[in-house]
């Protein structure tokens, strides 16, 4: 079973970073792809970040392209979103998600999903 905890949010200013940790304390989800989703008030849940179970392949929406980088470190059974020059529309509850699927530069999520970390970016 794969045990997903959400970690490192919280309030910055414009233009400042943040780091999230998706820990499983599961067993390893070395093999899953992995992805990251964020929810606004009011607003659907949307895709954020991809990672292939490899490694080797990454997607971001368009939104956050250039800014974000998603990761994972094997040898920790851990995930990661390093988020840069932020802006006050990331302000969202964020999700970390695996066992999806990569398909056609698109993810979709599978069963396993992180309590979720509140990110707000103060303009």
């Amino acid at each position: 079973q794969v045990q997903l905890v959400v970690s490192g949010g919280g309030l910055v200013h414009a233009g400042g970073s943040l780091r999230l940790s998706c820990a499983n304390s599961g067993r390893t989800f070395s093999r899953y792809d992995m992805g990251w989703f964020r929810q606004a008030p009011g607003k659907e849940r949307e895709f954020v970040a991809a990672l292939s179970w490899s490694g080797t392949s990454t997607y971001y929406a368009d939104s956050v392209k250039g800014r974000f980088t998603i990761s994972r470190d094997y040898a920790q059974n851990t995930g990661a979103l390093q988020m840069n020059s932020l802006k006050p529309e990331d302000t969202a509850t964020y999700y970390c998600n695996a066992g999806g699927v990569i398909y056609n530069n698109h993810y979709s999520p599978g069963d396993y999903w992180g309590q979720g970390t509140q990110v707000t970016v103060s303009s």
